[in-house]
This record gives structure tokens, sequence and C-alpha cells, in this order.
């Protein structure tokens, strides 16, 4: 009986151990959404996307875990880019460009040495590559590019397509689409791109465009269009802010529907920050694990180790 409780004591005590690595690793990825204005909700958006693609292609569990854990944490790296080129409206001149096209390996640099690193290492150093070849920052090409690096490339960009960004508004989701099929082949995984296609068209994407978690979507600022993001958490009366404008509004409830109410003040700068949704966290993680062992991701994390080690 006392082994039965000691085993039951060693598990519990790994998984809370799990649970703060994963959290950490997630957290980490919220620097780079306090840090770009232009992208609230986009990490959770990229990682929702490859989940429901990796679903519908009927990955294992093990892979549909990695790449949604890895959408999550794709843009690590831009936590090295200067705010005055994340935030710029006009073009980037040749030299902040190849700031910009660094920061799949600055991503790997802020992970080096995680244990759970080998889990997300594809996401986040390979996302920018192409299958022509013509991507960043290793020109790989085709068969060379592991799937779930396809997989974010392609998540990563479509989602970059329907967001507003400092130089554009939010493109149309269809006009998205017939971008993504005019670039299968070249900038795109034709198989992967074939599904995914299919998959934005059927309307399954349709609670992912434009929102920051689970039936929550971006909340329009006047000013600067749909960039302000609610968390889970926020009740009414609480007040919110767009992150470009720094408008206040506050959060009221009408017709069974959160919207905002401006209040005619602007923050403090200082202040445009708001915590990390250590909520969304947990459930991401929550909802990403509980489906597998959690020890099956962590022995693929470890023989990842041993291989890169040989």
């Amino acid at each position: 009986m006392m082994h039965v409780l000691l085993n039951w004591l060693n598990r519990r005590q790994t998984s809370k151990e799990t649970q703060r690595m994963f959290e950490s690793l997630l957290s980490l990825a919220w620097i780079v959404e306090a840090k770009d204005p232009y992208t609230g909700g986009h990490l959770w958006r990229v990682s929702q996307l490859a989940h429901t693609v990796a679903l519908a292609d009927k990955w294992t569990h093990e892979d549909r875990a990695a790449v949604t854990l890895g959408g999550f944490l794709h843009d690590l790296g831009k936590v090295s880019v200067p705010d005055a080129i994340l935030c710029k409206s006009g073009a980037l001149t040749d030299d902040e460009f190849d700031i910009i096209k660094n920061h799949p390996t600055e991503g790997l640099y802020v992970l080096e040495g995680h244990p759970l690193t080998p889990i997300v290492k594809n996401a986040v150093g390979l996302h920018h590559e192409r299958i022509d070849g013509r991507g960043y920052p290793n020109q790989l090409r085709g068969d060379d590019l592991p799937i779930d690096a396809k997989l974010i490339a392609l998540c990563d960009a479509f989602d970059a397509m329907t967001s507003q960004r400092p130089y554009r508004k939010p493109m149309a989701k269809e006009t998205a689409i017939e971008l993504v099929e005019k670039n299968l082949d070249t900038q795109f995984d034709a198989a992967l791109g074939a599904r995914f296609v299919a998959l934005a068209r059927a309307g399954n994407f349709d609670t992912i465009i434009a929102h920051t978690d689970e039936g929550i979507p971006l909340h329009h600022c006047p000013t600067c269009g749909p960039t302000i993001t609610q968390y889970s958490t926020d009740k009414p009366g609480q007040f919110l802010h767009c992150p470009i404008c720094l408008q206040q509004a506050e959060l009221i409830q009408k017709d069974n529907q959160y919207v905002l109410k401006p209040t005619g003040k602007k923050i403090p700068p200082a202040q445009q920050r708001r915590r990390p949704d250590m909520a969304l966290i947990r459930k991401i993680i929550h909802d990403t694990i509980r489906t597998i062992p959690v020890q099956s991701l962590l022995d693929r994390a470890n023989q990842s180790n041993e291989i890169k080690g040989a």
C-alpha cells in the first residue's frame, strides 16, 4: 500500500514540475505579444490554426501537441527586434529587414538550455523557410523542411494576412485563401496548403480569425481597428485600452455580448503592456497535453536531445 502511495505522490510531483516547465515556455512567448501592439492574439491564433489542420490531417497525438505548442512560441525571437522596427508603418530598410530576418535564430538562442526546446525548435527556428528555398534564415527547401515547420509557416502567413498591420488593414478571408492557393508549392507546401484551404473555405477557422481566445473576438479601436484584446478573466467594469493609440475603454455587457465604451481618456505609455494571460496559457497547456501521456512529450524531447548530442 505504501509503495502505491509513493508512486502516486511521485507522479503528482512530476506532473506539477512538467506544468511549470510548459508554463515557463509559453510565458516567454508573452514577451513578444507585449512588444508588438499589432499582433494581439497572433500566437494563440497560429497555435489554433495549426492544431486544427493537424487534427484534420490525422497527425499523431505527439506531433499535434508539438505543433500546437510550437505555434504559440514561433515568434519568440522577436523579443530581440527593436520596437521601432516591429511597429514601423513604412517600408523597412535593408538593414531593418536583416534584423527581422534574424528573429528565428534569436528565438533558438532564447530557448537554448530549456529542457523542452526540442519539441518546439522547428516551429521557432524554421517558420520563415519556404518550399522553394527562398525563405530565411537557412534557405531550406522541399523535403528538407520538417512538416511542423511547413505548417507553422502557413498558419503564420495566413494570420498575418487576416490581421491588422501597421501598414494595412486586415485582408478578407477569401482574399487570404486565394493568396495561399497562388503560392502553393512555392512559398507553401502543396499538400498541407490544399488541406488548409479546404478547411478555411469550410469555415473551420472562422472562430479563430480575428479572435484572441475561444469565443473572444478582438475589439475594435475607433482609430486603429481590431487591436484590443480581452482576456477570459476580464469582467464588466474593467478598463481595456488600444495598445497603439492608448485610448481607454470600459468593458460592458450589452445584449449578452461584451462591448467597449470609450472613456475619452488615454493611459500613460508606461501602463500600456498588460500582464500575461496565465488563464489562456494554462488552458493551452491543459488542452494540449491532456490527450497524451505527458511522458510521451518528455521522451520526445529527451530523444531529440540525444540525437543532437550524438
